[in-house]
C-alpha cells in the first residue's frame, strides 16, 4: 500500500521523531510512505478558536495537497485531533459557509484519512507490528480519539501486542487532560486544574511512560509530570509522555529511547 503522512504542526515543530517512528512502523510491515512536502496546517486550531474563514482557507489547501497524488491508498496522522478536523469536521463546516465543492472534496480525502491506530487495526487488520518496549505503561486516551474520531480500543490492541510492555490501567481515563488546544492559553486556571487531576491519575498507575494518539496532549501531559512528579534518578519526570507511535517503531534489538520536545522545558 502507498500511504502519504500528514505530520501536523505540533508534530513537526515539537515532536520530529513521532513522524520518523510513523514511517518506521509501516515500512516495517512493507508499505511504502510519501510525504507531500507542500503540506501545511489543516486549519484546525483556528476553527477551534472560533477563526472558521481562516480555518477554511488552510483547509482548501491542505485538502489540495493531500488529494494530489492519485496513487496514494491512504493518509495516515499521528494526530487523532487532525484527522477529526479534517474527516469528521470540516464538510459540515465548509457546507454552513456555501463551500459544496470543499465538503465533497474533505469527504472524498476523509474515506482514506486515518490516525495511525485505526489505519494499523481497522484498515490493515494488523495489532502485532513486531514492537518490543519492555516498560511499565498507561494509555490516556484523548478526547478526540473516543468523541470526534471514535478510534476505539485500536491502541490497546496494539499495545497489548508489544513485547515486554506491561500496560497499566489508568483511573478515570476518560476524562479530558485539559489542553483543548488553544482553551490551555484562553482558560489557563482551569485547563491546569484538569491537568493537575490527570497527572495524579498517571502517577497513581505507577507507570514509566504516559502514551496518546495526540502529541499535543502529551506536550500538556509532559509539562505537566515535569512540574509536578518527582525527578526520576537520571534526571527529568518519573513518568514521561511518549507517543503510541514511537512505542510501535520500538524493536526487540533496542527499545526505542523515550523523546523529550525539541524545546527541553516545553509545557512547563
Amino acid at each position: 500500500m502507498r500511504i502519504a503522512l500528514f505530520i501536523t504542526c505540533v508534530a513537526d515543530t515539537l515532536f520530529p521523531d513521532t513522524g520518523i517512528a510513523v514511517v518506521r512502523v509501516l515500512e516495517r510491515l512493507g508499505h511504502e510512505v510519501v510525504f507531500p512536502a507542500e503540506q501545511t496546517c489543516c486549519g484546525q486550531m483556528h476553527v477551534n478558536s472560533g477563526y472558521r474563514d481562516d480555518a477554511l482557507r488552510l483547509a482548501r489547501r491542505f485538502v489540495g495537497v493531500m488529494s494530489r497524488d492519485d496513487g496514494v491508498d491512504a493518509v495516515v496522522s499521528p494526530s487523532s485531533s487532525c484527522v477529526g478536523w479534517v474527516r469528521e469536521l470540516l464538510p459540515g463546516v465548509a457546507r454552513e459557509a456555501g463551500e459544496e465543492q470543499l465538503a465533497r472534496d474533505a469527504e472524498a480525502l476523509g474515506g482514506r484519512f486515518f490516525e495511525l491506530s485505526e489505519l494499523l487495526v481497522r484498515r490493515l487488520g494488523v495489532e502485532d507490528v513486531g514492537a518490543a518496549y519492555p516498560r511499565r505503561v498507561t494509555l490516556h486516551p484523548t478526547c478526540h480519539s473516543q468523541r470526534v474520531t471514535r478510534i476505539g480500543d485500536a491502541p490497546q490492541r496494539l499495545l497489548a501486542h508489544v513485547r515486554g510492555l506491561e500496560l497499566l490501567e489508568l483511573p478515570e481515563a476518560a476524562e479530558c487532560c485539559g489542553f483543548g488546544g488553544t482553551f490551555s492559553i484562553k482558560n489557563a486556571d482551569v485547563s491546569l486544574a484538569i491537568l493537575a487531576d490527570k497527572c495524579a491519575n498517571i502517577l497513581a498507575t505507577g507507570a514509566e511512560v504516559v502514551t496518546a494518539v495526540d502529541p499535543s496532549c502529551l506536550l500538556h501531559i509532559g509539562g505537566g509530570l515535569s512540574r509536578l512528579a518527582p525527578a526520576a534518578p537520571g534526571g527529568g519526570p518519573a513518568v514521561r509522555a511518549v507517543h503510541l507511535a514511537q512505542i510501535l517503531a520500538a524493536e526487540e534489538r533496542a527499545a526505542a529511547p523515550v523523546s523529550r520536545p525539541r524545546s527541553a522545558e516545553a509545557g512547563s
